[in-house]
Order: C-alpha cells, then sequence, then structure tokens
C-alpha cells in the first residue's frame, strides 16, 4: 500500500485541476452516478469536537475512498480540521493507498467555493473579502487570487494582530493586492465576492453590509449556535448547496445556518435553488441578474475528497513518489 505525507499531497495535488475535478465530482453527485452515503460523527462534548467518517464511490474517477477527519474547533497549536483518507481499489477493494487528508479537506472545500464563484459571481466580480486567518481562510485566498476576474483580497477578522499577520503572509505568497480590512464590516462591504471560513457560533456576514450583487461562500462550521451568515441573508439570496440531502441535515452533519432559518420559518427547505453539480450540468439556474445576491453554503461531502485523492493518487504513480509499507 502506498502512503503519501501531508508533504507528498501538496506537491502532488494540482489546485487547477482540482476545480475541473471538483465540477465533474459535483455533477456526478447531482446525478446519481455516485455513492455517498451520509456521513457518520462520534462527538467530544467537552472539546466541541468531532470525528466524522466519510465513505464514497466515485465511477468517474475510479475512486473508492473514506475520509476520516477531526475537528476541534478550540484547537490553537495545530490545525481545526485533520484528517486521513484511505483509496481502496475499486475492482477487488484491495487498500491501494493511504494518504493525509488535512490538506486535501482544505484544498477540496476551497475548490468547491471556486468553482461555486466562477459558477455565481458577477462577470465583473473584483474584490474578494476572506473572513478568518486559519487553513480554510488561508486556502479561499490561494484558490480565489487563481479567479482571472480577482485583482483585490481583503483579510477580515475578529483580531487584529491575526488579520495583519496573515494578511502580510500572503502578500509574500499571492500575486494579486492583499489589504487587512479595518473590520469585518469593512471588508464586507467593499466586497464583490465574500468567503467566510470561520467557527463563528453568531454571524459575521450580515444582510445589511452585503451591496446588491454580492456573491457569498460560506464554508465555516459551528453546531450549536447561529452559524456565520445571517437568516436575512439566506432568505434573500439564491441558494445553492452541494448536496441538498447533506445540507439539509441535522447538525452537526447539516449546515446550523440553514437548519435555523427553517425553524424560525425564515425559509423552507424548498428554498435552495440548486445543487453545484446542477448548475455544473446545465440542469438547473443560478444567477438571472446582477443585483441579486447568490450563497453557496458548503459543508464539505466525501465525493469531492475521493476526487482530490484520485488526482493524488495517479500523480503519485505516474511521479513514483511516496513510500510502500506493508500492513
Amino acid at each position: 500500500m502506498l502512503f503519501l505525507t501531508a508533504a507528498d499531497v501538496e506537491a502532488l495535488l494540482d489546485l487547477d485541476e482540482l476545480v475541473d475535478a471538483v465540477a465533474g465530482a459535483m455533477a456526478d453527485l447531482s446525478a446519481g452516478r455516485a455513492s455517498m452515503p451520509p456521513r457518520v460523527g462520534a462527538s467530544v462534548a467537552e472539546r466541541q469536537g468531532l470525528l466524522v467518517a466519510m465513505p464514497a464511490f466515485l465511477p468517474s474517477s475510479a475512486a473508492l475512498t473514506t475520509k476520516l477527519v477531526s475537528l476541534f474547533p478550540q484547537n490553537r497549536d495545530r490545525p481545526t480540521h485533520q484528517a486521513v483518507i484511505c483509496c481502496f481499489d475499486p475492482d477487488n477493494g484491495s487498500p491501494l493507498a493511504l494518504m493525509d487528508g488535512t490538506f486535501i479537506t482544505a484544498a477540496r472545500t476551497a475548490a468547491g467555493s471556486a468553482l461555486a464563484t466562477r459558477l455565481l459571481a458577477r462577470s465583473d466580480a473584483r474584490i474578494v473579502c476572506v473572513i478568518g486567518t486559519g487553513v480554510q481562510a488561508h486556502s479561499h485566498a490561494r484558490a480565489l487570487a487563481r479567479d482571472t476576474r480577482v485583482t483585490t483580497i481583503l483579510v477580515a477578522g475578529r483580531e487584529p494582530a491575526a488579520v495583519a499577520e496573515f494578511a502580510q503572509a500572503l502578500r509574500a505568497e499571492l500575486t494579486v493586492e492583499v489589504h487587512a480590512a479595518p473590520s469585518i464590516e469593512d471588508g464586507v462591504r467593499s466586497a464583490d465576492i465574500v468567503c467566510a471560513a470561520t467557527h463563528a457560533a453568531s454571524p459575521v456576514v450580515l444582510r445589511e453590509w452585503l451591496r446588491p450583487g454580492t456573491h457569498v461562500n460560506s464554508v465555516g462550521f459551528n453546531s450549536a449556535g447561529e452559524g456565520e451568515v445571517d437568516a436575512a441573508t439566506i432568505r434573500d439570496s439564491v441558494l445553492v448547496v452541494e448536496s441538498r440531502e447533506s445540507a439539509l441535515a441535522p447538525p452537526p452533519a447539516g449546515a446550523i445556518e440553514l437548519a435555523r432559518a427553517i425553524e424560525a420559518g425564515v425559509i423552507t427547505a424548498d428554498h435552495v435553488r440548486a445543487e453545484l453539480g446542477e448548475l455544473v450540468a446545465g440542469s438547473a439556474t443560478g444567477r438571472t441578474g446582477d443585483d441579486q445576491l447568490t450563497l453557496y453554503k458548503s459543508v464539505g461531502v466525501a465525493v469531492q475528497d475521493a476526487a482530490a485523492a484520485s488526482l493524488v493518487l495517479r500523480a503519485a504513480q505516474a511521479q513514483g513518489a511516496g513510500r510502500v509499507i506493508e500492513l
């Protein structure tokens, strides 16, 4: 069995190919061509932590994988998300590879947002506000900077020192302009595209801050509060998700923002306009006007991991990367 470290995975995973692979995975999921049972999780209440299992079979990528991912939002000395992915042979079920899944989790989540932005943001969108300073915020800044429309990334968060440090790091890495926003509100009010990547229990994106035509990507996780996007934004937006079943599942599996909005009677489940894969396939419509708000609410789905792991495994086999181990 092939063993691939985090460094191996990061070196092997092509981020541009990943967006296209995620698009294919989303289309397969919405069309019923993929097998993806509901994820299951064990809670560690005293740490607000979760350990989740996410299996999937993606025929178009010949990928049969399962990811084990832990989410511990209180972590400060290590990532809040940590994961491993095991790839199996879809012909006989034999284990093929064990690889780090932490980088894949961040990269495929950002690839989903990059795809949603490609499909939903206005053609003249230029300014991105990234809310957060952690791993997911970093992966989103990196992914959105690859969008040829984007000229500026604003970094916003609740801790000014962390925001300034993050902005400085991004300036050294990205070719677009990077600025630290004075506040989350200022950043959101200035943006054409907002990427919320937080563990906030109360909204960091408010409807009153959004300019007409703004596109919002929300990938943050919280299972006990209200989530990072307020109900008014959800109500007034064209709402797109990866999977209706996954997004509307009860917390912690589903999106807490959607659950709270439904509980409050602000929306119904029918408010979901489309799945991302339906937009890819052209079987559903997203934005129809420049003044519309659009919202992509992500909870992360296993076919995205399968698509990413398949890219890594094929690249590793082609390049002779990794280390073969015996179980």
